[in-house]
């Protein structure tokens, strides 16, 4: 079996090595020469990297960190396109952009941080996503994309293309798009290839291989990306050029209350809420529902949307972001509509009450319980996002920093059976109205609010 391996990677190198010296395209610049390392440096674990016949070759080594062979030069706005083949469907790989070295890092063991273009041949499928190696975690995962996603195939080569201009990164895999971040962090830095760290024995060895790794920096265009593409975009209460033209709209502007106004009154609510530092944010009061400030909904009415939003918890916090909220219904305290709840559920007693979980963060209030990945949840005083995506056939998605936590079909019989054992029972056809306001709720907690943002589907 050895020596059939050993043939396999011998005649996959030979049957490549040709397109691997492929003509660079017209504006770009090889940055391999196809049999040295020149340029290059590694930085932070062990993998071993070697150059021959046009291929880039990368090999996992048992018990290294992730290795990296980056540029010895730093790149600003440009467009890299390169191909990639895995040997192994378990072996994870990355091409970093923008990114940085602290040799002190990592218990100094060196440290690589960054913008990382996914490469995921598991069964998750998240090749093309955008990672935050070495700082803050996912910015992109493929569940925001999930048509994109690839069915990597190991000892095939795919083709990866990662635009970076300006504050806007774009991926595609095999010419499709794949993810969006705008991020004004780091507009320079290195280009880096990873070999992921390994602590499987049987994945000792495994190869990946890059080739036909090129550059462009100069006459730069931005690819048009003509499909629905859900933008991450990390600047606060801004739409890019993209979200504009495909009509997002915010909600609030960062600066005032238009838009929103009082669920009791035609005003905005005098107290109880200030608006400061780019947020919108509910000032605390005990704990009571509505009883300062009281809930504020949005002027207009959706049908169906794609909403986002992004959420600051204080310890112990309660709060949500309603919708479909008609403001008919007769109540004591918060106005009723469909809830994706906010609260720290390690805190506020409420996450132990009604039905496994289902008051708990990101969950369809009193109704379904988010099924979260706790890596995917940000701590009380860090920021979350929010989404809400209500199709016009119904089918709602609740996702949590960009995982989605739970989904249903409004008005279907399973629907209607949840309601009927809920507190929401008492209100005829709840949540079912053809549009609604959006509602932000005062619980009575520090919470703030920013980047909202809708896009209306037809």
């Amino acid at each position: 079996m050895r020596n059939n391996l050993k043939l396999w990677a011998l005649a996959g190198l030979t049957c490549f090595a040709a397109a691997a010296t492929a003509q660079v395209k017209p504006g770009y610049t090889s940055l391999f020469d196809g049999s040295t390392l020149k340029g290059w440096k590694k930085l932070a674990g062990n993998a071993e990297y070697t150059a021959a016949n046009g291929v880039l070759t990368g090999t996992a080594v048992l018990n290294s960190g992730n290795t990296f062979l980056v540029t010895d030069k730093e790149y600003g706005d440009f467009v890299l396109e390169l191909d990639i083949m895995t040997e192994s469907n378990l072996t994870n790989s990355g091409v970093q952009v923008r990114s940085h070295y602290n040799p002190a890092g990592h218990e100094g063991k060196g440290l690589v941080y960054g913008r990382q273009c996914e490469i995921d041949p598991s069964e998750r499928k998240w090749t093309g996503g955008i990672y935050d190696e070495g700082r803050r975690d996912w910015l992109y995962p493929m569940e925001l994309n999930a048509a994109a996603k690839v069915d990597w195939k190991p000892g095939e080569y795919h083709h990866i293309k990662i635009e970076s201009i300006g504050n806007t990164t774009k991926t595609f895999v095999n010419g499709i798009p794949t993810a969006m971040v705008v991020d004004t962090v780091d507009a320079t830095g290195f280009i880096g290839l990873q070999v992921h760290a390994i602590s499987d024995a049987g994945q000792a060895g495994k190869k990946i291989y890059f080739k036909n790794i090129q550059i462009k920096t100069t006459n730069l265009q931005p690819a048009p990306v003509t499909r629905n593409l859900y933008v991450v975009n990390l600047v606060s209460n801004q739409l890019s050029g993209y979200e504009r033209q495909h009509g997002w709209k915010l909600l609030f502007d960062g600066k005032t209350n238009k838009g929103w106004h009082s669920a009791t009154a035609a005003t905005f609510p005098a107290k109880g809420w200030k608006i400061e530092n780019g947020m919108l944010s509910v000032i605390g009061a005990n704990g009571g529902e509505s009883a300062n400030g009281g809930d504020i909904v949005s002027d207009g009415q959706f049908a169906a949307f794609d909403l986002s939003f992004e959420f600051r918890m204080s310890k112990g916090a309660n709060s949500g972001v309603k919708y479909f909220v008609t403001l008919d219904e007769k109540t004591q305290g918060s106005a009723i509509g469909l809830e994706y709840q906010v609260l720290d559920d390690a805190v506020h007693p409420d996450a132990k009450l009604g039905r496994d979980g289902n008051r708990t963060l990101a969950s369809l209030y009193d109704l379904i319980t988010a099924k979260k990945q706790s890596r995917f949840v940000h701590p009380i005083g860090a920021w979350n996002t929010g989404r809400v995506v209500v199709y016009p056939n119904n089918h709602v998605e609740h996702y949590l920093n960009g995982i989605k936590v739970l989904e249903y079909d409004r008005g279907s019989k399973e629907y209607r059976d949840l309601v009927a054992i809920s507190k929401y029972k008492v209100w005829k056809d709840f949540g079912e109205a053809r549009q609604g306001h959006l509602l932000l709720q005062d619980h009575g907690f520090d919470v703030d609010y920013r980047s909202i943002k809708i896009k209306e589907l037809k």
